[in-house]
């Protein structure tokens, strides 16, 4: 049954600009400014991060030739202006930028306007530092560009950067990474690429912010956080974003909102919203949250840290909600859900509430209460063991189906390879112990239940011909009831661990002919033939005489020959002698041995075959042991059996 292919088409481009990451790397800020031919730069920051700007002075020494410390947020172009008079003055032929992402903003807009490299180093997590795109503000609007020109050429992560931001800007700042990472999985430019960044960053950013808000000055989880901002940042600059950004930008840049907390508090409404059309993405984002659901786990992560959780809390005015709405919904862009007016209204009162988003019934989220209310079925049987069996057994069985997206056909046509399967046993014919065996769980259940010790004889499968009650047969007897082979004389004997004969034991054989069939699948045959039960004497011993098995293939005519079939597997098992051992006093051995240099030994079709059994069933000539004449060959099978002790 062929599916339709799920082949992924993407575009990747990286974007071409330079990162150097960890702790103290402030010190190797000079020669990465001399690296772009700089000699004369303006520095860009703000008053809260004056600590930083001196030691960003210092490590710049003579290349510092002028100053600016009035970035500020949404990046108005009036602000803009003034740095670039700064910047004029100075001659400056390079920008060095300290800050956040308005001292960030403010370095690219002296950029693109000027064409002059920029090295960055941020002291929070807003990413825009790797992203070719510039926000600006004028009279009351924000507008988003992206250029190359826009792109910094360097960025300086140094983690001691970041270790006194205080909790608050951490928390936002972080979620606000969060927001390029989750947006980036739905974009429409998304590729396998930025999808594993994106996946990264999520799972750095939900470890890091709890670790965070019990030690702010933690230093591995404050790179693990600066680590995510770069991955988001880059994601950010691969792909588009969607209707997240476009809300933020037009709630900041229209109402004079702060950035990161307005990404904090709209990222789960916007994701609620986007949920029914990415339903997919949603499980994957949640999965790397380490929540149910990934709308309401973002906003749980917020809440729990004592973070913003609405609009009416940062200063926006219930009244403009209409208005943000109209701008939010009046220019298409691309996002997976469709922009209704209703739908955008709804998610900004919900936004301006804090209303919690509520668990979207996901299909993962559904299935995994199924599963527990069939487990929990399970409760009140009496035998603990058929409790912990059908438990498990439900348990992966609908992880297969869930894994394997198995579809309605798909799993109808198990039900019917099932009920065919059980249509042609009978007293002669066992088509599941064929399935089972296979498959290999009849060889894995073998391994388990009777292959741990290693002074006795391994065990082997029991196979589908086993046949109860086989006749009586006398010692030195032939077993062959008179069929065409090579003739074989079995002389075996039987000793417990310590080596002492076991007496008394009985034995049952059985194998195929020379043809490679058994008598239950010879209607013509009169009785039972090459199957028979002896009894050790007080050495242990038994003799038979057979003929020499052959490899043969299982019976193809049924389900499981079809599955083989169907799977390009051959289905001949190698050359064997089945034994099957009963002696009061041990335990029960199921067992083969396998004639060496045989067809098959390598790749048996139910996988029974181990070096352990495999023995040589020696070519003889002339006189037989018990003197039975012979014209021509015969073979030989000498071995001995090591039966294991009943446990107590």
């Amino acid at each position: 049954m062929r599916r339709q292919s799920s082949m992924r088409t993407f575009v990747y481009t990286s974007p071409p600009s330079r990162v150097v990451f960890g702790a103290g790397t402030v010190g190797r800020l000079r020669a990465e400014v001399e690296r772009l031919g700089c000699s004369r730069v303006l520095l860009l920051s703000s008053p809260p991060v004056a600590e930083a700007s001196a030691r960003v002075r210092d490590a710049l020494g003579d290349l510092l030739a002028a100053e600016f410390d009035g970035a500020a947020m949404h990046t108005p172009v009036e602000v803009t202006e003034q740095a670039l008079q700064a910047l004029r003055h100075a001659s400056a032929d390079g920008i060095v930028a300290v800050g956040g992402g308005s001292t960030t903003g403010l370095s690219k807009a002296l950029a693109l306007r000027t064409d002059l490299p920029q090295v960055i180093l941020p002291t929070t997590y807003a990413g825009s530092e790797v992203t070719p795109v510039l926000g600006e503000t004028r009279d009351g609007r924000k507008v988003t560009q992206s250029s190359p020109a826009i792109l910094p050429e360097t960025v300086v992560y140094d983690v001691d950067f970041t270790l006194t931001l205080p909790p608050a800007m951490t928390l936002t700042s972080g979620v606000n990474a969060l927001a390029h990472a989750v947006e980036a999985l739905y974009s429409a430019d998304a590729n396998p690429v930025t999808d594993q960044q994106a996946l990264d960053a999520i799972s750095r950013i939900a470890r890091a912010l709890p670790r965070l808000a019990a030690d702010p000055a933690d230093p591995e989880a404050r790179a693990d956080l600066l680590h995510a901002a770069w991955l988001a940042g880059t994601c950010l600059a691969t792909v588009g974003m969607g209707l997240h950004h476009k809300l933020c930008h037009t709630l900041g840049g229209s109402f004079d909102l702060p950035h990161a907390q307005t990404h904090t508090v709209v990222l789960p409404h916007a994701m609620a919203y986007n949920a029914p059309a990415v339903p997919d993405v949603m499980r994957r984002i949640a999965k790397a949250l380490g929540a149910p659901d990934a709308p309401s786990g973002v906003y749980d992560l917020v809440a729990s840290l004592g973070g913003p959780t609405s609009l009416r809390e940062l200063g926006m005015p219930e009244s403009g909600l209409a208005r943000a709405t109209e701008l939010a919904t009046s220019t298409p862009y691309p996002n997976p859900r469709e922009l209704t007016t209703e739908g955008i209204a709804r998610l900004l009162a919900d936004a301006w509430h804090g209303r919690r988003p509520e668990d979207s019934p996901s299909t993962e989220a559904r299935l995994a209460r199924l599963t527990e209310q069939v487990v929990a079925s399970f409760a009140q049987a009496p035998d603990p063991r058929v409790r912990t069996l059908l438990s498990d057994l439900v348990r992966h069985l609908h992880t297969f189906v869930a894994t394997n997206d198995v579809t309605d056909a798909e799993w109808q046509y198990a039900i019917d390879f099932l009920t065919r399967t059980g249509q042609i046993c009978g007293p002669t014919r066992q088509e599941f112990v064929l399935l089972s065996d296979t498959l290999g769980v009849s060889s894995a259940v073998d391994l388990l239940t009777n292959s741990r010790t290693p002074d006795t004889t391994p065990s082997a499968v029991l196979g589908p011909f086993y046949v109860e009650g086989p006749p009586e047969a006398a010692p030195g007897s032939d077993i062959s009831g008179g069929l065409h082979g090579t003739p074989l004389w079995v002389d075996v004997r039987v000793t417990d661990t310590e080596g002492v004969p076991v007496k008394d034991a009985v034995v049952d054989v059985w194998q195929s002919n020379e043809d490679g069939f058994y008598d239950v699948q010879l209607p013509d045959l009169d009785g039972p033939v090459l199957r028979a039960r002896l009894r050790t004497d007080a050495e242990g011993r038994i003799t038979f005489w057979s003929i020499l098995p052959s490899h043969y293939p299982i019976p193809g005519d049924g389900p499981v020959g079809q599955m083989l079939d169907a799977v390009g597997r051959h289905p001949y098992r190698a050359p064997h002698l089945h034994f099957m051992f009963d002696a009061p006093g041990h335990r029960r051995l199921v067992t083969q041995l396998f004639v060496a240099d045989g067809a098959y030994l390598d790749s048996d079709t139910v996988f029974g075959v181990k070096d352990e059994l495999v023995v040589d069933f020696t070519p003889q000539t002339g006189p037989t042991p018990d003197g039975r004449p012979l014209d021509g060959q015969w073979c030989r099978l000498d071995y001995t059996f090591r039966l294991a002790p009943l446990a107590g």
